[in-house]
């Protein structure tokens, strides 16, 4: 949970001891996988591809030597699925948009129902999240405020991880089309999430 916290309000550092120390504990555990993902993720913020890669890599090869979880409500349990998921973060804030999109299909795909309804929405949102910040960085503008905003209005139950994964978008938006009305319609609403 320390990973989580300081990953959530931008303490990468920390993200990254807290990580380390725990896989020094937990080494062979299930929990260890997660614990890679996270550094992954600190990493990714502070823009260092290679550390990405590694602790990716070294989440990925533990993963593939445990036996598939029988709980997967348990939200200390990573499957591959879940793994997918933090890869794509890692990816999309580095800008590997291709494959930070080919994850998010694959994790739309995956959070879907049978009958079409989300079993995962946050995984969904942050996908959304991840196509639109690929789109925005394509130049395509109306796809990204698209995109983004069916991300924002899938309900959620953390507020803080969406609104550090949507920061993406925000300095994407931001940086390549400030005064466009979608940009400031997605703010308006962005800043609304935040204030609740």
């Amino acid at each position: 949970m320390t990973c989580w916290f300081a990953l959530t309000q931008g303490r990468y550092r920390q993200v990254i001891e807290a990580a380390q120390a725990g896989r020094a504990v937990a080494e062979r555990e299930p929990v260890a996988v997660q614990l890679a993902a996270q550094e992954a993720k600190a990493w990714a913020r502070m823009g260092d591809r290679r550390q990405v890669e590694l602790a990716l890599e070294r989440g990925r090869v533990l993963l593939e030597s445990l036996p598939h979880p029988d709980n997967l409500d348990n939200h200390f349990t990573v499957d591959p699925d879940k793994f997918d998921f933090y890869a794509m973060d890692c990816h999309r804030r580095v800008g590997e948009d291709g494959t930070a999109t080919m994850y998010a299909g694959e994790v739309l795909r995956k959070s879907a129902a049978p009958d079409g309804s989300l079993r995962s929405p946050m995984r969904a949102a942050e996908a959304h999240t991840t196509l639109a910040v690929a789109l925005a960085r394509e130049g395509d503008l109306d796809g990204a405020i698209e995109s983004g905003t069916t991300a924002i209005e899938i309900p959620r139950q953390s507020v803080p991880s969406l609104l550090m994964v949507t920061d993406d978008l925000v300095t994407e938006l931001r940086q390549r089309y400030e005064r466009e009305a979608g940009t400031l319609d997605y703010l308006d609403r962005r800043r609304t999430i935040a204030s609740t």
